[in-house]
């Protein structure tokens, strides 16, 4: 009967969510209903609740999840201070005069503005906004101008700094240091943000080069879809404002990540160096005014505030979950899987990536990552190798139709005259690149697990 609840418990949330109602308040309301419930008809112990006021001051003593904010201002900063405008005219100049030289741009600086928000929405909507106007006035392919834009902005969620990684960095720690409990090793080894960071480095910037590949063949095989931009219409490159719109925010990431991969700094403490280098970047470019600062204030409050009552919702789901025994129903379920420990890894990916159609990726992190992470590290899968591979395939689902949250966000700001059949269309490409990208680091896991090993001798 216990079980029986646990299952019903998370079916029920996931049915109020497709509803519609406040993640944060289904995940804790609907879990109070469920253990009031349990205790009325003795099939839950009302003792887990007790370890609730521990679990939310754990949640405001966590060290790593400072890094959530100040990321979030970093991003947000970089998004107002109008970075995107000046990288995108200067990389069409550069390479607008070769055939899909603009979709090449884009796909390029679409990285580089993921890397630095690291935020999907605010990249995909500031992108679509900026660049598809242009492509679409010069005669490019309506389905690959919309499906480059869609994937680039997906980006964000696995090239670092990435709030995605932040987050899924907390929670795999947890789940690695309860898998080794399970396992009888009381002196448990941690696994950390900047080992995530470290381990999708390397895929997110292969990623990148398979994106730019395609739109190549594709500008070879059908020259139509992707046509040569008149020299006249780009103007001659100015190199000054081209190397003005591409070192500062370069040189942001690589003071971020460099300083995490150097040793220098944390994850925390180098989202730190990266809210302050926004700031001063915004300062010298003239964009630093007061209505700016009061619009990022609240901006990067809004986020931050969602993302830490989900968490506390989640904690609240977790320790009800665990009363009903759903940790032991899952194990028992994965243990008995075809297939051992793969089975379970393709079901959970599958599980991930059907939920990624109707939930966000915090909700997933933050509900399904606790639940499932903890056993599938005990039968013996590396957990930097496994949230880089649930990153991943997080971005792949933000890109599926027809619930792909990326796919939303550009259909606000995408003319009428281009219909949703042919943004569908446009990702489809992307997507199977996406899958051969989890394909490619499944069968070569040192893609992902080799620069943390060099870094930190992991």
């Amino acid at each position: 009967m216990a079980e029986f609840m646990s299952i019903l418990l998370f079916a029920s949330i996931c049915l109020a969510l497709m509803g519609g109602y406040p993640v944060a308040f289904t995940l804790g309301g609907m879990s109070l209903l469920f253990a009031g419930v349990g205790i009325l008809t003795g099939t839950f112990d009302g003792t887990y609740l007790h370890a609730l006021p521990n679990r939310l001051f754990g949640i405001m003593n966590n060290q790593t999840m400072l890094a959530v904010p100040l990321f979030v201002f970093m991003g947000v900063m970089l998004e107002k201070s109008q970075v995107a405008e000046d990288l995108l005219d200067s990389m069409a100049r550069l390479f607008g005069g070769i055939r899909g030289g603009l979709a090449i741009s884009v796909c390029l600086v679409g990285a580089l503005l993921a890397a630095s928000t690291g935020i999907v929405g605010a990249t995909v909507v500031t992108m679509g906004l900026l660049a598809l106007p242009t492509m679409l006035r010069r005669g490019y392919d309506p389905a690959i101008s919309t499906g480059t834009l869609a994937a680039t902005g997906t980006l964000g969620q696995i090239i670092p700094p990435s709030i995605v990684l932040v987050l899924l960095g907390d929670v795999m720690s947890s789940a690695y240091q309860q898998a080794q409990l399970r396992l009888g090793v009381f002196s448990p080894k941690t696994v950390s943000v900047g080992d995530l960071f470290m381990g999708a480095l390397l895929p997110g910037l292969l990623l990148i080069l398979l994106y730019v590949t395609y739109l190549v063949v594709v500008a070879i095989l059908q020259p139509k879809k992707l046509p040569v931009v008149p020299k006249e219409e780009l103007g001659e490159v100015q190199w000054g404002k081209l190397l003005g719109a591409l070192v500062p925010p370069l040189a942001l990431i690589v003071a971020v990540l460099g300083s995490i991969l150097a040793g220098y700094a944390t994850p925390t403490e180098a989202a730190a160096i990266g809210a302050v280098g926004a700031t001063l970047l915004a300062l010298a470019r003239g964009q630093l005014t007061l209505p700016k600062l009061r619009d990022v204030a609240n901006g990067t409050t809004s986020i931050t505030c969602m993302v830490f009552l989900i968490l506390i919702g989640a904690s609240l789901f977790s320790l009800v979950f665990r009363g009903f025994g759903g940790e032991h129903l899952i194990e028992e379920v994965f243990q008995q899987l075809p297939g051992g420990v793969l089975g379970a890894f393709f079901l959970v990916m599958l599980v991930i990536f059907l939920l990624g159609f109707i939930l966000d990726f915090i909700e997933i992190i933050f509900v399904v990552v606790p639940i499932v992470g903890p056993v599938l590290l005990a039968m013996g899968l590396d957990p930097i190798w496994l949230g880089v591979m649930i990153a991943l395939n997080l971005q792949t689902s933000f890109l599926t139709p027809p619930l792909g949250f990326s796919l939303f966000y550009l259909r606000g700001v995408t003319p009428r005259s281009v219909s949703t059949a042919t943004m569908y269309k446009g990702v489809i490409p992307f997507i199977a690149i996406q899958i051969s990208m989890l394909v490619i680091a499944y069968f070569w896991p040192s893609l992902i697990t080799w620069l943390p090993e060099q870094v930190y001798g992991r």
